[in-house]
C-alpha cells in the first residue's frame, strides 16, 4: 500500500471574451471519493485578466468563483446542491459550460492528502 489515493481535478478557467478564446486559470477544483473531499482554491489575477479586457466585470467573476468555492463546501453555501454527496458536486461544476467562468478538463492523480494537494495545484497551475 502507497497510502494515496486517486483524486481527480479541473483547472477553473475565465474567459472574458468567448470569441476571443483567451483565458487565464483562476482556480482548481478537486474531489477525492476515498477521502469523501470536494474542494476549490481560487486565485483571481486581476491585473492578468484586464490584459485580455480591460472593460471585464471583475466583481462577477469574482462572484463567480465564490460560487464555486461555496458549491464545494456545502451547507447553505452550496444553494441546491447542500444535499448532494462531493462527487455529484465536483460532476456537477465540471460540466461543460459557455459562460465567461467554466471548467476545464478532468485529470487524475494519486495523493495522500487531497486538501494539501488542492493547494499544491493552485499553485502550481494558478498562480
Amino acid at each position: 500500500m502507497t497510502g494515496r489515493d486517486v483524486f481527480e481535478y479541473a483547472l477553473v478557467r475565465v474567459m472574458p471574451r468567448i470569441e476571443r478564446g483567451e483565458l487565464i486559470n483562476a482556480g482548481v477544483l478537486v474531489y477525492c471519493r476515498a477521502q469523501s473531499y470536494v474542494g476549490a482554491r481560487v486565485h483571481l489575477d486581476v491585473a492578468r485578466l484586464r490584459c485580455l479586457d480591460p472593460e471585464v466585470d471583475v466583481d462577477g467573476v469574482a462572484a463567480a468563483l465564490r460560487g464555486y468555492q461555496g458549491i464545494c463546501e456545502g451547507g447553505d453555501s452550496a444553494g441546491q446542491a447542500a444535499g448532494d454527496d462531493p462527487g455529484r458536486r465536483f460532476r456537477w461544476l465540471t460540466a461543460p459550460r459557455s459562460t465567461i467562468v467554466q471548467p476545464g478538463p478532468i485529470h487524475t492523480g494519486l495523493t495522500p492528502d487531497a486538501r494539501k494537494e488542492a493547494d499544491r495545484l493552485l499553485d502550481l497551475l494558478v498562480r
